[in-house]
């Protein structure tokens, strides 16, 4: 069965993906789908893809963007998108060099070239996801410790390796049969077919998203930009005036966004999760959280409301992540058949893709050595016992496949959320160490980033015709290059003095700092009525799913349980946004279905980039210099 929420109701969904043919005698749906999928789509063995200038150029980009994206971290909490700025800055580069290098103009920057560039410069770019904006600022917080370069370094490779190996028996799954929409690798490989084909059609798409991009990157000037003054648009805004309507947005965050990045994604991610999503900011926002403020329970605002919503709504992804997956247990299998080789038995010999997927040799190795990279480091560096980092890995694979599930259905990774699971369970076992909560849920949260990346761009060379293998080793060059650049930066600017300071606030660090001290008393700490959420959530969470599974007539009417989950970690606004974004195009679908297929994932993804692009532009051109400055400083300038 289809998990693909982008087909209920007809939404739209890429025209590249292959069309089946009737089974042939003793052919699995599976490996017929497969097969289809090689002859008609895939083109890794005849367009040249892992370059040395497609691994370089991924490598510089995403070691610049990193930085960036660890000093708004630090600013804000948040990151900046870094897959589909990358794309179109190396198609800029070499469609100038093809200008003046004459190299160049015979030999042409491909589109798998380009995917496989995004691959290294994304897992560069999200390196300070892996511990650079949350655990280790929040270690420094807590306990005083600053950590020496080389201590971050090693960390941050074994943990960003274990999430990039534990994506591997997912990749089949979720993407190849489940075709999760990962509306971000959706949207990268519409930009390049966009940028890289030629063809009436293909320039109509193109043209439409290249406005789409204005209109993008206008909607951030506007909001963003310092000159526009109190002509600005703001961030979130009341959903209707008055003071009532303040309200709604102050206490409990309903309002409408000043953005179109989530309504663009909300349109490439389906009606069903939109709607999910607004019943789940409803529940939460609407319900719950007028009766958690009237209590006295929490503060009114996001952060305050989040502290509460954000056990019930993970307890759901969680139980109904983890029961999806291992419902799934034939194809869970199938995506470890190099696991018979490793150990001298006959690997699965009827897998139509054995040759081009990533064997399960590699994923048994490489969480093999890095998982236990992290044990020993943990132990050495950390004096987290032997068992508690054992079981710190094994609970990041089951988190991964909850974290991978949550980015293919809505674009949202709860890197946060899967943290705080792996806080609360050694706030149990280990109440009293805030060094052991903090580093263990680091290998969760860092390990389940770098998964659900690289899955997002599996996304993308799947319907591009991709070969995976190249992908992957792509993104473990990636993973160098962020590591090896971000960590210098972070000891610059992440001075002791600073972290926690109005100049450098580090919002998400103290987020685990707190979580971290509150629970060093265990669940004694939680919230009043989060332990109880925390039971009804992953209930609601088993029950959803085994409907899904077993009606699936009316699987369209059956709220998604990520849609519901992620709900309850993001502001309403949010919500609503992708709500009226999956409703638009449903709409489109329904009125004019061939203008949908056209137009809607073009356009979605030219606004996501334009906004995107734009955004990060007035970052530096903000930060910047400061920035520049500090490093001079440092280095005696």
């Amino acid at each position: 069965m289809s998990l693909d929420p982008a087909q209920d109701l007809k939404q739209p969904s890429p025209p590249e993906e292959p069309k089946l043919s009737v089974v042939a005698k003793g052919e699995s749906p599976e490996d017929r789908e497969a097969r289809e999928w090689l002859e008609n789509v895939y083109q890794g063995d005849r367009v040249k893809q892992l370059s040395p200038r497609s691994i370089i150029t991924g490598m510089l980009i995403g070691a610049v963007m990193s930085i960036s994206n660890l000093y708004v971290g630090l600013k804000t909490g948040w990151g900046l998108g870094v897959t589909i700025t990358a794309c179109i800055i190396a198609f800029a580069v070499f469609k100038a060099l093809e200008a003046v290098v004459p190299a160049y103009k015979k030999d042409h920057f491909t589109i798998l070239e380009n995917n496989t560039m995004a691959s290294a410069a994304s897992a560069a770019g999200y390196m300070a996801s892996a511990g650079l904006v949350s655990a280790f600022p929040a270690l420094l917080l807590t306990t005083g410790r600053n950590l020496l370069w080389w201590e971050m370094m090693l960390w941050l490779g074994a943990v960003s390796i274990l999430g990039v190996f534990m994506a591997v028996p997912l990749k089949r799954q979720l993407i190849n049969i489940d075709k999760l929409p990962f509306p971000t690798g959706t949207a990268t490989a519409e930009t390049l077919r966009s940028m890289h084909t030629a063809g009436l059609e293909a320039m109509q798409k193109a043209k439409s998203l290249l406005w789409a991009a204005v209109g993008g990157a206008i909607v951030a000037l506007w909001r963003d930009a310092p000159f526009m003054g109190n002509l600005a648009l703001p961030g979130h805004f009341p959903l209707f005036p008055g003071a009532k309507g303040k309200a709604l947005e102050e206490r409990l965050t309903f309002g409408v966004e000043g953005s179109l990045i989530m309504v663009a994604a909300g349109a490439i991610m389906g009606i069903r999760v939109g709607w999910s999503l607004l019943l789940g900011a409803v529940v939460y926002f609407g319900v719950i959280g007028p009766m958690l403020l009237d209590g006295g329970v929490v503060q009114p605002g996001y952060r305050g409301l989040v502290s509460w919503t954000l056990w019930p709504a993970t307890s759901m992804m969680v139980t109904g992540g983890l029961l999806a997956f291992g419902l799934r247990w034939k194809t869970v299998l199938r995506a470890f058949s190099g696991l018979a080789g490793v150990v001298g038995k006959k690997g699965d010999n009827t897998d139509p893709l054995a040759h081009i997927e990533v064997p399960g040799s590699w994923f048994v190795w490489g969480t093999a050595l890095s998982g236990a990279a992290c044990v020993l480091m943990g132990h050495y560096l950390f004096d987290v016992s032997w068992w508690m980092g054992i079981l710190a890995v094994l609970a990041t694979f089951l988190l991964s496949v909850v974290a991978a599930r949550a980015t293919g259905e809505t674009d949202v990774t709860p890197i946060g959320a899967m943290g705080k699971i792996t806080q609360l369970t050694y706030g149990v076992i280990a109440p009293s160490n805030i060094t052991t909560n903090l580093m263990t849920a680091s290998v969760t949260a860092g390990a389940a980033s770098h998964s659900a990346d690289l899955l997002t761009d599996l996304k993308s060379g799947y319907l591009l015709g991709g070969n995976p293998r190249k992908q992957t080793i792509a993104q473990l060059f990636g993973v160098l290059a962020g590591t090896l650049l971000c960590v210098p930066v972070y000891t610059i600017i992440a001075k002791p003095e600073k972290l926690g300071s109005a100049e450098l606030p580090a919002p998400a660090a103290q987020v685990w700092a707190s979580v971290a001290k509150m629970l060093a008393d265990g669940l004694d700490a939680l919230p009043q009525g989060a332990l109880m959420g925390i039971v009804v959530g992953g209930i609601i969470g088993i029950v959803l799913t085994l409907l899904e599974e077993f009606a699936p007539k009316y699987r369209k009417w059956i709220p998604s349980t990520t849609g519901l989950g992620i709900a309850g970690v993001i502001p309403a606004f949010n919500s609503i946004s992708m709500f009226l974004g999956a409703l638009g195009a449903w709409i489109l679908m329904r009125q004019k279905p061939k203008t949908a297929e056209k137009y809607t994932v073009a356009v979605s993804s030219g606004l996501i980039a334009g906004e995107s692009l734009m955004g990060v532009a007035i970052i530096l051109a903000l930060q910047g210099p400061g920035m520049i400055k500090e490093i001079l400083a440092h280095l005696g300038f």
